[in-house]
């Protein structure tokens, strides 16, 4: 299954309208570029979990939360409001942190933070209404914080939402010199004629089409971290197949999904919609899916990019494992009629067909 996830792809890789904004609320007091060096492959494999990120701990927590509310589990909340849902998430950027501290460079990790909330909630079809953030830090570095609320004003430009404001929180002791930590919170409203849901709606024989990322997106980077501290591969190294630095492939923000999935849904009509988030593609997508459906992943549907394929090698990563921790180079998905497919693509050239629904269960990667 490695050879045939990849073949399609064989990079040679070394591997080593303005907006107002209300005022914030502060509480408490806030090099050249060189060709990545060739680097062995780690001596033994890595894993998330090694990483210091046990995915299957996070499992046993949701089931614990849903003992004590079942309808916790999708993407976002609901909550009845006239003929609408209003439907909220929340999320952070996690660790993709570390390397804007590295690289100084604060002005995309606002467009994550953003990105991470409202591609959760418009995967029900609601269109995201508003956003706040909570930024918190040990000490402010206001040119730092500016550049990453421009982020955040992008990012809700991006998605069509209103930035209404935030918490800023100086908490002195509690972080490391230099650092920061970001939480977002997004709500969305839609007609609940039209709320999209997979486990009523979607059959087999129904058709998976797929949005490319821009990359690693906000997921998966304490795996990131340690496969360049494995391999000795600093982030001002030159990535072996493009022009940029591993900090500048690395750092690049999360697509959002918004405004295409809204027209999309409104001029076809979708049956489900899932965000390639933390999980990747086999945590992800059962999560729409009805009991006793699965389905199949065409492996050789699209390239894999070759910033995975850099990261399997270099990191020794097995492939269930950069499955489950990445998007493996696909943003979102969308689950439509057959007879819609051509008509989707019409709108969404940029799309392309993963796999289809079938009789089973989970991801299957044929």
């Amino acid at each position: 299954m490695q050879s045939a996830m990849l073949q399609k792809t064989q990079v040679q890789i070394a591997v080593g309208s303005q907006r107002i904004v209300p005022a914030r609320v502060s509480m408490g007091r806030s090099r050249s570029r060189v060709q990545a060096p060739l680097a062995a492959v780690a001596d033994e494999q890595l894993t998330y979990k090694k990483a210091g990120v046990d995915i299957d701990a996070g499992d046993e927590l949701v089931r614990r939360i849903q003992k004590l509310n079942p309808s916790i589990g999708g993407f976002s909340g609901f909550v009845p409001f006239g003929d609408s849902f209003l439907v909220a998430g929340t999320d952070g950027v996690g660790t993709k942190l570390k390397l804007a501290f590295d690289m100084n460079k604060h002005d995309t990790v606002g467009i994550d933070l953003v990105a991470m909330s409202v591609n959760d909630v418009v995967t029900s079809g609601a269109q995201p209404l508003f956003f706040l953030d909570y930024y918190a830090t040990g000490k402010l570095d206001v040119d730092a914080a500016e550049q990453v609320i421009k982020g955040i004003v992008d990012g809700c430009n991006q998605s069509g939402c209103s930035l209404l404001g935030g918490e800023t929180a100086e908490m002195p002791g509690f972080y490391q010199a230099g650092e920061y930590d970001l939480a977002g919170f997004a709500v969305g409203a839609v007609k609940k004629d039209k709320l999209i849901d997979g486990k009523k709606n979607i059959k087999a024989g129904d058709v998976v089409l797929a949005f490319k990322s821009s990359g690693v997106h906000s997921n998966g980077f304490s795996l990131v971290r340690k496969v360049l501290e494995k391999s000795k591969t600093s982030l001002h190294d030159k990535a072996p197949w493009t022009d940029k630095t591993f900090g500048e492939v690395l750092l690049a923000p999360t697509i959002i999904y918004v405004k295409k999935i809204v027209e999309l849904h409104e001029k076809v009509g979708l049956k489900g919609v899932v965000h390639i988030t933390g999980g990747g593609m086999p945590e992800n997508i059962p999560r729409v899916i009805p009991n006793g459906l699965g389905v199949n992943v065409n492996v050789n549907s699209y390239e894999v990019p070759p910033l995975f394929q850099w990261l399997q090698k270099a990191g020794n990563v097995p492939i269930d494992d950069m499955r489950r921790t990445f998007n493996m180079g696909v943003g979102m998905i969308v689950v439509v009629d057959k007879s819609k497919v051509a008509e989707v693509q019409k709108l969404a050239p940029e799309t392309f067909v993963l796999g289809e629904v079938v009789q089973g269960d989970g991801v299957k990667f044929v």
